[in-house]
């Protein structure tokens, strides 16, 4: 069973005067942080433009060991949008599962200790802003949507992809990719996408937000911004979910109470 792709919006209930100046506030910078970039506009970036992308796929193998043993337990998984809620607008099923790391900054400390392979990769990536494994299950659609933001950019660093690798692909303003085992595609994550995953087999990648490359004063800017949004309701809500889900998850495990597991999402990753 597919989902139907068509265009998806998040916004289609009438905004109030504070919402509609917020939504002037990020339509301002997103102008501001198209005139600044320092790697273009995409919608798909060299990783020749990042130093870093090198780093992250010569540690792929681990990362994917890692990913292979989420995938054995992917029907304790929690969906997506029973984290997000945000995503509600274009996925309602569990087809759609995830293991948040890094939320907006916030460390999702369990997860990262479950997968220390990934949290070191993850410190090879400068401003970082979200982690997380996504698994897509065979049938999946993602409808037509963007980003709210384009003052981050996404990188998916594919680890498991079913065999017929052309029937699973992601399409950003209007151009198509494929993952590849070890590779990595880079992308504007604020322009129109939709995802596909035509095939039986699920398909796993690491999923990772980070602040775009700008111009000062921009770039300071644009990192204010996005570090406020972590106090938004929606940010806060995903982080307890976050935390009420691990409560479920790892005591289960192995065996212990929760007062003997690490903290939950604390902190944050500088």
């Amino acid at each position: 069973m597919t989902d139907v792709a068509k265009p998806a919006r998040p916004f289609n209930q009438p905004v109030s005067r504070a919402g509609r100046a917020i939504f002037a506030l990020i339509g301002a910078m997103e102008r501001a942080v198209r005139r600044s970039s320092t790697v273009g506009l995409g919608p798909f970036f060299a990783e020749e433009k990042f130093p870093w992308a090198g780093a992250v796929k010569a540690r792929w193998r681990e990362v994917e060991s890692e990913a292979k043993r989420l995938l054995a337990e992917r029907e304790r998984l929690p969906a997506f949008q029973e984290i997000s809620s945000e995503v509600a607008y274009i996925t309602q099923d569990r087809q759609w599962k995830t293991f948040m790391l890094v939320g907006y900054g916030l460390r999702s400390q369990r997860g990262l200790d479950y997968c220390p392979a990934t949290a070191a990769l993850l410190r090879e990536i400068p401003g970082l802003r979200t982690a997380f494994f996504s698994i897509l299950e065979p049938g999946k659609r993602l409808p037509l949507h963007r980003g709210p933001y384009n003052g981050v950019l996404r990188l998916h660093l594919g680890l498991v992809v079913p065999s017929d690798a052309r029937k699973c692909w992601i399409r950003v303003g209007g151009e198509e990719r494929f993952w590849q085992p070890g590779q990595v595609l880079i992308f504007d994550d604020a322009l129109m996408h939709e995802v596909h995953n035509d095939t039986t087999e699920a398909r796993v990648v690491l999923f990772v937000d980070f602040l775009r490359p700008c111009r000062w004063p921009v770039s300071w800017l644009n990192r204010l911004l996005v570090y406020l949004a972590r106090f938004s309701p929606l940010v806060q809500g995903a982080r307890r979910r976050t935390q009420a889900w691990e409560q479920s998850f790892f005591p289960r495990r192995d065996g212990s109470s929760p007062a003997n597991l690490p903290p939950g999402p604390t902190g944050t990753l500088k």
